[in-house]
């Protein structure tokens, strides 16, 4: 099974082949429109805009475990998300982060980068994870760490 062997629902509802992202960088991220760090998608959205013709993918997907932040359908977390943050970078199908239902990706996620003293959960909305052209886990960020301050770690991976 390689680094990046999962699918997940696009917002729109077709199937994703995440191997399709083998050869980028991946900041992946679990996302939330009524959270305290929901303006994150201005900075995640500019990242993807300095990086996506060198090689970078921003994948957010939505998750509704944290205060249930996340309440809306994709109808509704789409245009949200363009609305109010220009967001023009991938959004998938509301997951599971934690749990038995955690969704693969995550679980992959969770046990390459773990955080704080070992812990797997995430802990909450806008979790950040850097994924390397080849599909391993770099590192993984905590959600009140701004995405412009990946960049320096973002372009180190786009010179390996």
């Amino acid at each position: 099974m390689s680094n990046l062997d999962f699918t997940a629902n696009s917002l729109q509802g077709s199937q994703v082949d995440l191997k399709q992202y083998l050869g980028k960088v991946l900041l992946i991220v679990n996302t939330a429109s009524n959270c305290g760090f929901t303006p994150q998608y201005k900075g995640l959205e500019a990242v993807y805009q300095q990086f996506r013709d060198k090689g970078v993918e921003v994948l957010g997907f939505p998750c509704n475990q944290f205060g249930h932040q996340e309440p809306g359908n994709s109808d509704e977390i789409g245009a949200f998300c363009e609305k109010n943050y220009g967001v023009s970078f991938p959004l998938f199908e509301k997951i599971d982060v934690n749990g038995s239902n955690a969704h693969p990706l995550y679980k992959h996620l969770k046990a390459k980068a773990p955080g704080l003293l070992g812990s797997e959960a995430i802990k909450w909305n806008f979790t950040k994870f850097l994924v390397k052209k080849d599909g391993t886990v770099f590192k993984r960020y905590a959600p009140a760490t701004a995405p412009k301050e990946l960049v320096e770690d973002i372009e180190k991976l786009l010179a390996e």
